[in-house]
């Protein structure tokens, strides 16, 4: 492949532009990440416009927030977000609260670029992720993670899914 064929990947702060291709994008995330853990008609009813809507709340958050996204050749693919903990007890002050990637891009070193505009190298941190998904504990061990014990029944989309906590 020549240089000029390979896309333009840009890792950038969310803006409240983008809230309707994050919409569209995060739906499209949830169905190919959720599929087998949630019903058809369940992710069949998502709404990309409730989802912007959600984005538009996201984007105009406080500096503690660190929500950005990802985009080859100008479309978005992905995005993250990090922020204060939510927990009663947290393990760390800053919990990674999302990062999707459309299934197209995995493998390619976005997900990483991702991670690394939420989470400072180093920086302490937890996430809660679907219990039956072994990529992305694959993800989180590379980046230093490692599973505490904690597990929960976290409600999505009126379904339930297992979660259970990384640490680093």
């Amino acid at each position: 492949m020549s240089a000029e064929a390979l896309p333009t990947v840009t890792v950038r702060p969310v803006r409240d532009v983008d809230a309707e291709a994050l919409g569209r994008v995060h739906a499209k995330c949830w169905h190919e990440t959720y599929d087998h853990l949630i019903s058809t008609a369940t992710l069949e009813a998502v709404s990309p416009k409730r989802l912007a809507e959600l984005w538009t709340h996201w984007a105009s958050q406080g500096e503690e927030y660190r929500m950005s996204a990802a985009l080859v050749d100008g479309e978005i693919v992905g995005f993250v977000g990090s922020g204060p903990a939510r927990d009663d007890n947290p393990p760390a002050e800053r919990e990674l609260y999302f990062i999707y990637l459309l299934d197209a891009w995995h493998g390619t070193g976005i997900g990483q670029r991702l991670f690394e505009a939420a989470v400072a190298a180093g920086e302490r941190c937890y996430l809660w992720v679907a219990e039956d998904n072994p990529r992305a504990h694959r993800f989180y061990a590379r980046n230093g993670f490692t599973l505490d014990g904690a597990s929960q029944q976290e409600p999505f989309l009126g379904e339930t899914i297992k979660e259970v906590r990384f640490v680093r």
